[in-house]
């Protein structure tokens, strides 16, 4: 049994229902976050709640998401997670309950929020060290993916299109460029130079992208936001995947064809290694 977030209560996940004319549920009318947390901290909450006020402000839903933080590390201590090496928190706010139409309600509504936590289960470095495969999909969703929606039904067939292949991940293609992954962000090294989309409405700015441009200019590593051409990857010394639940993830063939030498290489490994003492920094 876990305790779930509903509408100011903490409740049974059991007791969790929300109603058929939500419209989160008839049109998608929401956007959602997904927090990390480490041995029990959350990491970067506020450049997340920061991101879902954005979105919540593009879509003009009237909500607050700063009254969530204390809500996060209640749901974190009500699921005993705050001895985990690692856990995740996720919020959804739709616009709330109203009579299907397609324009906004004419009177006011209350928002429906929603918010659990569960424990995320890492990927043992033996097997990170093998490194991962990708499909390149053509990216069919809509033009503002900078905005965190619920409406994610173009990312689960592109990532379903992946798996079917036998790839881990789906990288998003449109025009030729190599934009991000259905729910995680693309970068490639190119000659030495950690590469990825820059922070445009083409991709979603992922918090850990964030942190890895960063992690990437305090090690000294030369960065560059630009688009990526497809056919770059072809000389790519190395790829890989960031994102809250993917972490950074090596890619090492791209539609069954290497990427570099086909091993993880020493970019992805610098950077995982620093992730990781950030992991470390907060354990008991």
């Amino acid at each position: 049994m876990s305790t779930v977030y509903l509408n100011g209560e903490f409740i049974p996940h059991e007791r969790a229902l929300v109603s058929v004319d939500d419209r989160g549920f008839l049109f998608a009318d929401g956007i959602y976050e997904v927090t990390p947390a480490f041995w029990g901290t959350l990491f970067r909450v506020e450049r997340h709640v920061e991101r879902m006020r954005r979105g919540l402000a593009e879509l003009r839903i009237d909500f607050d998401p700063k009254s969530l933080i204390d809500v996060h590390r209640h749901l974190l201590a009500a699921n005993d997670l705050e001895n985990k090496e690692a856990a995740i928190v996720y919020f959804q706010v739709t616009r709330g309950v109203a009579p299907r139409a397609h324009a906004f309600p004419t009177t006011a509504v209350c928002p429906t929020v929603y918010g659990f936590a569960k424990e995320l289960e890492r990927v043992p470095r033996a097997v990170w060290e093998k490194g991962f495969t990708a499909t390149t999909v053509r990216d069919r969703r809509w033009e503002r993916p900078d905005i965190k929606t619920i409406g994610l039904l173009p990312n689960c067939l592109a990532l379903q299109t992946a798996l079917e292949a036998g790839s881990t991940d789906a990288l998003l293609v449109k025009d030729g460029v190599a934009l991000e992954g259905s729910h995680n962000n693309f970068f490639a090294v190119l000659d030495g130079t950690v590469s990825t989309h820059p922070a445009t409405n083409h991709i979603l700015n992922g918090i850990t992208r964030e942190y890895v441009l960063e992690l990437s200019r305090e090690l000294e590593v030369p960065v560059e936001e630009r688009p990526i051409q497809l056919e770059e990857l072809a000389r790519a010394e190395e790829a890989f995947f960031t994102g809250t639940t993917t972490e950074i993830r090596p890619t090492v063939r791209i539609d069954d064809c290497p990427v570099g030498d086909g091993r993880v290489g020493p970019v992805a490994k610098l950077l995982m290694d620093a992730y990781q003492e950030e992991v470390d920094r907060h354990r008991p």
